[in-house]
């Protein structure tokens, strides 16, 4: 489980015993969420699949040219792995709006990582949703990082996009259901 998910649920194991002790009936609300944390936050084990690979579970709502956004409903991990071996150039926070996140929501609050390689560059960019009000990055400008290996996460449900260089092409088209670590581009 990922720590953002361990705080909440410490938490909210602190504030059931109260809530049992004030009505007993009460002990649910906090259970019930508990239990949603422990899903919401899981770490699904992959297996690393060849070519690019998707940063991220969703539905493809996107695909032109370079570029394929999928969005992350709350039923989706919403963990994001690197989709390129290589090492990470730049990142790039923008503070923005909450829109929805299957809506297109250019102003939202994002944060774009650069990964260069022998290849061409990549870039990872995790877009926040109308719930997801906190984007963690794991990586740092100068890490070297390999494909399939944690980013980062949104947390509460978002949008990512992958941006592939030149030589490359996206493999799945929009609508399909996907998974971290799933194809979704290969060498031309």
């Amino acid at each position: 489980m990922e720590p953002a998910g361990k705080r909440v649920v410490a938490a909210l194991l602190l504030i059931t015993p109260l809530c049992y002790l004030l009505n007993p009936y009460l002990a649910a609300a906090p259970l019930f969420f508990i239990a949603f944390t422990l899903f919401f936050f899981r770490e699904p084990g992959r297996e690393i699949q060849e070519g690019v690979v998707s940063p991220a579970d969703g539905r493809v709502v996107h695909v032109d040219g370079r570029r394929i956004e999928i969005f992350m409903s709350l039923f989706d991990s919403h963990v994001n792995l690197s989709p390129w071996d290589g090492v990470v150039k730049k990142i790039e926070y923008r503070p923005g709006r909450f829109k929805p996140a299957f809506l297109k929501a250019s102003e939202n609050e994002r944060n774009r990582i650069v990964i260069s390689s022998d290849e061409g560059v990549f870039a990872v960019e995790q877009i926040a949703g109308v719930f997801a009000r906190r984007i963690l990055c794991y990586v740092g400008e100068g890490d070297t990082i390999e494909k399939g290996q944690k980013l980062g996460m949104i947390v509460f449900g978002s949008r990512v996009a992958l941006e592939i260089p030149e030589g490359f092409r996206f493999v799945v088209r929009k609508g399909q259901k996907i998974k971290a670590g799933q194809t979704v581009a290969v060498m031309e």
